[in-house]
């Protein structure tokens, strides 16, 4: 929403894993948007939308890119899942500071080099899970002693860890504005800080009710701080409902960049609200929908107008509008009185107007995972993750296990299989390598490997346990242009489980002979 100013049923992306979290290609990003008019763009931290050829943030407008492109990683120090502009790196320190050091280098190299006016990106992955500090050999008593400040207030061990996380990202926003001001550019500079959902820490919710992941103010409302010396007066609130979708028609105001005019742009700026400091008014709706697998009008849905809010929640059974929930959020903010029964004309009003939304932004929309782009120069070799598989058989299992190390496990009895669709950029010659873990007891079952009309078959090889994984060569083969279904399928197993699959690389080599 962020990067389009579009709701997300409208971009094609529709989970947070299992192949969803990929930015349509046919989306315009307001990175390339800014870059058309003159900006030098940067984004540091979390993408998370996209990871293959063609997807990533440097081929979506950036012309900067240090990130990771999953939800979360794990490591907080000295993390090993970067890359910079597409390509995997190494890192030293602490994810924050990591983040926050790479945009304050682009921003003064941008100010001092090329004299264009910048857009950056600065995604603090933290707090997000693993909530942890520092663990190297030389920042963990600095980490320690930051997590003990919180543990001395009484709090349960995971909630010290998430506030001490997020008073790193105070630290390292207040070396971002020291920053600015040193470089002579805190006067030309829009500051935005916000955050993308709700809060995950149980302490402390400022009244509201609900967490990360639930459709309740608690789960939706993000704080939005706005500095700008000079031309935003500090201490103006804005009581207008707004949306993450404003941030895209806003900046374009700003940097005097036409908006797109072949699409839907669900946004509004908020250029005017921010410099009068005030507002009661902005979007008439603001609608939120989320379901672990592909979005849902009945699951987890809220829409809400300037003081009422209908929020209608799972069932394991169909609809009920009898457990949809009605808050007035002037006079009851945290969401405790159900006054449904009370105001049915109000009930039908919101209920009618989020079906009217989710209907028009799912419209002629197919939620599926992309093909996966292999053969690119540039994305060569590709590595196909289990949780982008479709999976059949009655043993076979998907693990999550924080994207990288997700497997495909349990599979024993001959004709399970998993498929993933491959979309094979260059005909030719390509190497298949198999990551995976096997017991030594299990080792010697044997799976074919098919892509289209060819195939091959790999005899299963031990490693020391079934989470240690090995690289080991299954073979080569010789593929066509175009679409394509890549299957992994157990011929024989003879022991528990065939092995715990983590990855599969394909490799183009060249022409065929």
């Amino acid at each position: 929403g962020v990067m389009t100013g579009r709701y997300y049923p409208r971009t094609g992306l529709y989970n947070t894993r299992f192949g969803g979290d990929t930015l349509g290609k046919d989306e315009i990003t307001v990175a390339q948007l800014l870059k058309k008019a003159g900006y030098r763009t940067g984004l540091f931290g979390k993408w998370h939308l996209g990871k293959y050829h063609g997807y990533q943030p440097q081929q979506r407008g950036f012309d900067e890119f240090l990130g990771h492109y999953h939800g979360h990683i794990e490591r907080y120090d000295f993390p090993d899942q970067l890359s910079h502009n597409g390509v995997p790196v190494k890192a030293r320190g602490y994810v924050s500071e990591l983040f926050t050091d790479a945009a304050m280098d682009f921003i003064e190299a941008t100010k001092k080099k090329t004299k264009a006016p910048f857009f950056c990106a600065l995604t603090f992955n933290a707090p997000h899970s693993p909530w942890v500090l520092d663990t190297s050999h030389s920042g963990q008593p600095e980490g320690d002693k930051l997590l003990g400040r919180y543990l001395a207030k009484d709090m349960p061990m995971r909630e010290a860890r998430i506030y001490s996380l997020i008073e790193r990202v105070d630290q390292n926003i207040g070396r971002m504005l020291a920053h600015l001001k040193t470089l002579g550019i805190e006067r030309e500079t829009l500051v935005i800080f916000m955050s993308d959902n709700g809060g995950v820490s149980k302490f402390w919710k400022g009244g509201m009710r609900g967490n990360k992941g639930s459709v309740y103010e608690g789960g939706v409302r993000s704080p939005f701080f706005a500095r700008w010396p000079g031309t935003i007066t500090a201490g103006g609130v804005v009581n207008g409902q707004t949306s993450h979708v404003d941030l895209l028609p806003t900046f374009c105001e700003l940097a005097g960049a036409p908006l797109p005019k072949d699409r839907k742009i669900d946004g509004k700026s908020l250029v005017k609200l921010l410099k009068q400091g005030r507002g009661d008014q902005h979007h008439e709706y603001v609608y939120h929908t989320w379901d672990r697998y592909f979005p849902n009008p009945d699951k987890r849905w809220s829409v809400s107008d300037q003081r009422w809010k209908l929020v209608g929640m799972f069932t394991k059974t169909a609809p009920d509008p009898k457990k949809w929930r009605l808050y007035d959020l002037k006079n009851d903010p945290g969401e405790n009185k159900n006054l449904a029964a009370k105001h049915p004309e109000t009930v039908s009003r919101l209920r009618k107007a989020f079906m009217d939304w989710f209907v028009d932004v799912t419209d002629g929309k197919t939620y599926r995972p992309v093909a996966i782009p292999v053969g690119h120069g540039e994305g060569n070799p590709t590595e196909l993750q289990p949780s982008w598989a479709t999976w059949k058989g009655d043993h076979i299992n998907y693990t999550f296990d924080g994207y990288d190390w997700d497997t495909i496990d349990g599979w024993k009895k001959a004709g399970e299989h998993a498929t993933w669709q491959l979309d094979v950029a260059q005909a030719g010659r390509y190497i298949i390598t198999l990551s995976y873990g096997c017991r030594p007891l299990d080792a010697g079952g044997a799976l074919r490997i098919s892509i289209g009309t060819a195939s091959l078959e790999h005899k299963v090889k031990a490693t020391t346990t079934a989470e240690q994984f090995g690289r080991f060569r299954a073979g080569e083969l010789v593929l066509a242009k175009g679409k394509a279904t890549l299957k992994v399928e157990v011929i024989s197993a003879p022991g528990r489980e065939l092995m715990r699959l983590n990855g599969i690389h394909l490799k183009h080599l060249g022409p065929s002979k």
